[in-house]
């Protein structure tokens, strides 16, 4: 099948005019590739045809080239001048013609993309209230086990009184259970003028827990490290190196000692500061058994309650 053949050069022209491709190879085509003035006479005839702007329905071959110059005359230029005048004023009239219709459309797509957020918006709001209620319903019962927690401890020492026992023996009574049986040469010596308060212990460590509670990571590390030398010597008591703590030590400074509750605790355990206060020291003779066991459960509890500190007791 033979196909149409266009002028090359002529169509050159013919877009240097500023004629959309579609129409310089329609007028071409259609004028039979004679001259630059028979296609823009066909652009005239045609300037109103519904299809104008669309590409020829079958294949063009671009191939012809004229073997002499054309040039263009004044009459040429008139007419290709008028014709791009009325092109614009007609593609002007059509974006005038569909600019309500386009309005629509955005005004539409707006409204569209809004109520699309607002649908987002308030499912992620119903998310988060769900969320809310599962963590309400979760302190909930946590703060309801501190409560009866607290209520057990409290009848626990009423009954201590009954019979009695003073607090801090009946929580040294209690603690005493699981302490490790040692031999009997290895037995520890307590000075009996030594009174220390297991109940001091318990508000040295609520008050480094309430008085820092938004640094609730270096408050855990000091605790954690804190049960660490607790048991270190409750497991050791001979060893000396468990015993003694060097204030200036980088590790200690930045777990413990930045938290004068910290220090504190540790001197009611039965450290000393010794040698200018350089040094946190225990005695083998201060040895307390009952104290450790009592310290490091509260420190236990400490850690793993996240109420620890924060809720009143009554005393």
């Amino acid at each position: 099948m033979d196909f149409p053949e266009i002028n090359k050069r002529l169509l050159v022209e013919l877009e240097e005019m500023g004629f959309p491709l579609a129409r310089a190879i329609k007028a071409l085509h259609y004028s039979g590739n004679s001259s630059l003035l028979d296609a823009l006479n066909w652009l005239v005839d045609h300037e109103d045809d519904p299809d104008m702007d669309q590409m020829p329905s079958v294949p063009v071959r671009i191939e012809i080239e004229g073997s002499e110059s054309c040039s263009i005359s004044e009459e040429v230029k008139l007419k290709a001048q008028k014709l791009r005048i009325k092109a614009r004023k007609k593609n002007k009239e059509e974006d005038m013609k569909f600019e309500p219709r386009r309005e629509k459309e955005r005004i539409r797509s707006g409204k569209e993309l809004q109520e699309a957020k607002r649908i987002r918006e308030e499912n992620e709001r119903k998310r988060l209230l769900a969320l809310r209620e599962v963590e309400k319903e979760e302190d909930d019962k946590a703060r309801e086990k501190i409560r009866q927690k607290l209520h057990q401890d409290k009848a626990e020492r009423r009954e201590g009184n009954r019979i009695g026992l003073t607090p801090q023996n009946h929580a040294s009574l209690k603690t005493t259970i699981s302490i490790p049986m040692v031999e009997e040469n290895k037995m520890l010596h307590v000075n009996s003028t030594t009174k220390v308060d297991v109940d001091l212990i318990r508000d040295c460590l609520r008050s480094l827990k309430h008085d820092n509670k938004d640094n609730e990571i270096k408050v855990k590390r000091a605790f954690e490290t804190l049960l660490i030398y607790v048991r270190n010597v409750a497991r050791n008591p001979d060893e000396d190196k468990f015993r003694k703590i060097r204030l200036s030590n980088p590790a200690f400074k930045e777990r413990v000692g930045i938290f004068k509750q910290g220090v504190k605790f540790l001197e009611l355990c039965g450290f000393e500061r010794v040698e200018g206060g350089e040094y946190l020291t225990l005695r083998r003779s201060r040895v307390n058994m009952a104290v450790l066991k009592s310290a490091g459960n509260e420190l236990q509890s400490a850690i793993t309650n996240p109420y620890y500190g924060l809720l009143s007791t009554e005393k």
